[in-house]
């Protein structure tokens, strides 16, 4: 039996690159900035760069480029131009709305977990039209460690009053995956612009091409069992 097949009460959601169709956009505009900056970003370091919290992504920038270079400009400007480009809506990935939907009519509880501050994070999940579905958003303003440290999804988990263990967790980054793991959770990678390695495969439950795939494996399975429990209850 799959692993996918178990039931569960609740799902938690990464944002940027698994719900949200973000991360090409922000990969143009990162490069951009850069340049701007006068210094080249390169496919090694953005790559380190997905999935990672701002303090992360910070160390990273200086260390690689060094003291003559100012995060704090780099993410003003980054920010400013990701706003203007998605100010008309934001992109969701492919099969997700009609995954978070099934999972509502399952009366599955939905949460999102994410790096991004609070304002990032609402704004984006509002304009794309998605925020209604969630019960619960924990972002990098509302705990003390993010990914890869389990604490997002340990927090959402709490606030939702579901046992990690019966969670499924739906990642695209590495940092993600490991912390979706680490808080005890069946963790499903849909890969967006980072490849699982054989590391990371191993802490998956199952590693899909899309949140349509998810949606083929998980609402079925899921509602037979409840479909069954509620039957042998009758």
């Amino acid at each position: 039996m799959s692993p996918l097949s178990h039931p569960f009460d609740a799902a938690i959601f990464d944002m940027d690159g698994t719900l949200l169709d973000t991360e090409n956009v922000f990969k143009t505009i990162v490069y951009e900035i850069c340049a701007e900056l006068g210094f080249e970003m390169t496919e090694q370091v953005h790559m380190r760069m997905v999935g990672s919290s701002h303090e992360t992504t910070a160390r990273l920038l200086e260390e690689t480029y060094g003291t003559g270079f100012s995060y704090l400009e780099f993410d003003t400007r980054c920010r400013a131009v990701m706003s203007d480009r998605l100010h008309q809506g934001v992109p969701v990935k492919p099969g997700a709305r009609e995954l978070l939907g099934a999972l509502r009519e399952l009366d599955i509880r939905l949460a999102v977990a994410t790096s991004s501050r609070a304002s990032h994070a609402l704004s984006h999940l509002q304009r794309a039209g998605v925020i209604e579905f969630f019960d619960t958003i924990v972002t990098r303003d509302d705990v003390l460690h993010p990914k890869p440290h389990p604490e997002p999804y340990v927090t959402a988990a709490g606030r939702l009053g579901v046992d990690p263990a019966l969670c499924i967790a739906f990642e695209d980054s590495h940092a993600g995956v490991r912390a979706a793991h680490a808080a005890g959770m069946r963790t499903v990678m849909v890969p967006d612009l980072v490849q699982p390695t054989d590391e990371v495969a191993a802490l998956c439950a199952a590693v899909l091409e899309s949140l349509a795939h998810a949606h083929e494996h998980l609402v079925p399975a899921n509602g037979l069992q409840r479909h069954l429990q509620v039957k042998s209850r009758g």
